[in-house]
């Protein structure tokens, strides 16, 4: 049976908020519930997607436990740590935590460029202030630095690393990685989902699954039931999903996404992110509704 530490489609939650910034608290609640109804079984909160740069150490905490009130105890929750800030990676992982995660999304420190060996060190650093499971994430695109083999075979000794959360791009290379270090293997991005399943992964952290839950959880159950044509007739029908959602900042398109299906109450960002424009959005409705999405 295949080991899901933290479930299968994690959706990597956007923050809803009010026109003015704050964060809408009320419609995180039901988005939670929307995603749960539709098949996610994890939620990532305060990652990239959830726009972590510009939100809050009290923010995050109350986001949690509204989430948590909302979704129950069955609904697995991570939460970010992710900082080029070693000790303010700590701090999020400490009051993760404290506000009642189940787990953690440890983010590569991203700008600064580590040595391999000071990556190891801020993994370690996190795993030191919580007795939570973590989830690695490796997405050199975003942060200019790679795990390494080396790192992952040091850092994937820890009892507590149980999965990695895989946004490089290269299957190939996953498949070596998951046999060798233990760890379970979850796609990073969506469109390769079916691919990294294919090279012994487990699941998926999802931005399209916004809208999309049912159609990713069905493909994931296909291949587990070993109907591979199944399984590549529902990749192929989400390719345009995908391609709708990750045209622009997929924060912005996820945020857009939930405001059509009406989970969310506004598609209001924080700065550096806009909102999209009323032609984006109805360039990305039009895109979903042809990929046969509904609400």
């Amino acid at each position: 049976m295949t080991h899901r530490p933290f479930g299968t489609v994690l959706t990597a939650m956007v923050t809803p908020m009010h026109e003015g910034g704050a964060i809408d608290f009320t419609s995180a609640q039901k988005l939670a519930k929307f995603l749960v109804e539709r098949g996610s079984d994890g939620l990532v909160l305060s990652g990239t997607t959830g726009e972590a740069p510009t939100t809050h150490a009290p923010e995050k905490v109350d986001l949690i436990r509204a989430v948590r009130d909302a979704v129950g105890p069955e609904v697995t929750i991570l939460t970010g740590a992710g900082s080029n800030d070693t000790a303010h990676a700590v701090r999020m992982a400490e009051q993760g935590e404290e506000a009642g995660a189940d787990g953690i999304l440890a983010l590569t420190p991203y700008y600064s460029k580590p040595t391999q060996a000071g990556v190891v060190a801020h993994f370690r650093a996190i795993l030191g202030s919580s007795s939570l499971p973590v989830m690695l994430y490796d997405i050199p695109g975003r942060t200019a630095t790679p795990i390494s083999d080396w790192a992952l075979d040091e850092i994937a000794q820890h009892p507590r690393v149980v999965a990695l959360k895989d946004a490089t791009g290269n299957v190939e290379a996953a498949k070596e990685r998951a046999a060798r270090s233990g760890l379970a293997w979850y796609s990073g991005d969506d469109p390769l989902t079916l691919d990294f399943l294919r090279a012994g992964g487990v699941g998926v952290v999802s931005v399209s699954s916004h809208i999309a839950s049912r159609e990713i959880a069905a493909m994931i159950a296909a291949f587990d039931a070993g109907d591979m044509d199944e399984a590549q007739r529902l990749h192929e029908a989400l390719l345009p999903v995908h391609t709708a959602i990750f045209d622009g900042p997929g924060a912005v398109n996820a945020k857009s996404a939930a405001y059509w299906a009406g989970a969310i109450a506004s598609r209001a960002m924080r700065l550096p992110l806009l909102p999209a424009s009323d032609s984006d959005y109805t360039a990305l409705v039009a895109a979903l509704e042809a990929a046969g999405m509904t609400r």
